[in-house]
């Protein structure tokens, strides 16, 4: 993980302001991986630009990340607040068990050879305004290595329509072989039992986290400079035990 300083996190925050999710994710894997360029980005696997981002996470703002849900048991809605390992979802994300040649399955008279999901397939599938089965369905064509019905090969127009038996078991050998693409977890209520699934999109955590800092470091940045009128370069030159040390000095003055 390269070191990404806090100049270039303010200019990929400011881009990141005129972009919504996939913008930003985007912007994110990039200073997670500033050596590498868009296409090498988006064609990464989805577990792998996550581990990526958990990594660039542990980097910025340590391991631990609290999460907050709300309890989905019946005439529940309790409040739940809980700890989550960053590190350890990072070398998750690290180690896709992708068998050689690709994920096969077979199922109903189909054999289909697949590849894992990329940022690039999530992201032509997700433009286009479909139902979830219609996107499945797309994603499972783009994702297709080869695939065979009833022994011959079958034709574009049948692998644009795969049954949904063969997606679903597309979806669990993905799963398994990229374990870190969606991270769910399944949290229990202290106060009713009930069992709550929360899916932690590391993206969107990252990208309030790093809104959250750059708010706070302009903030320092203008008082900073009406108090001692330094530039913004100078300002964020400072380490932040310096930076808070003068504006301690401000607010005491």
């Amino acid at each position: 993980m390269a070191a990404t300083g806090p100049a270039e996190l303010l200019a990929t925050w400011e881009a990141g302001l005129a972009q919504q999710g996939s913008g930003r994710a985007l912007l994110l894997h990039r200073a997670a991986r500033p050596e590498a360029g868009a296409d090498a980005l988006l064609s990464v696997p989805l577990g792998e630009r996550a581990a990526d981002l958990f990594a660039l996470r542990r980097a910025l703002f340590g391991e631990r990340m609290q999460v907050t849900v709300d309890c989905a048991g019946p005439d529940c809605g309790e409040a739940m607040e809980f700890d989550f390992d960053a590190a350890a979802a990072a070398e998750l994300g690290a180690r896709p068990r992708l068998p050689d040649g690709g994920l096969r399955v077979a199922e109903d008279g189909w054999v289909v050879t697949f590849r894992l999901p990329t940022v690039a397939d999530l992201a032509a599938v997700s433009s286009v305004a479909v139902d979830p089965p219609d996107a499945r369905r797309r994603l499972g064509a783009r994702c297709a290595l080869s695939a065979r019905r009833d022994g011959r090969a079958a034709t574009d127009e049948e692998l644009a329509a795969l049954p949904e038996p063969v997606l679903k078991r597309f979806a669990e050998a993905a799963e398994e072989a990229d374990p870190a693409a969606e991270v769910v977890l399944n949290i229990a209520c202290p106060v009713c039992g009930a069992g709550t699934p929360a899916e932690l999109d590391i993206a969107a955590y990252l990208w309030t986290e790093l809104d959250a800092w750059a708010r706070d470091v302009l903030l320092d940045v203008h008082l900073l400079a009406s108090a001692y009128g330094w530039s913004e370069p100078q300002i964020l030159a400072l380490s932040p035990l310096r930076r808070r040390y003068y504006l301690e000095l401000c607010a005491d003055a």
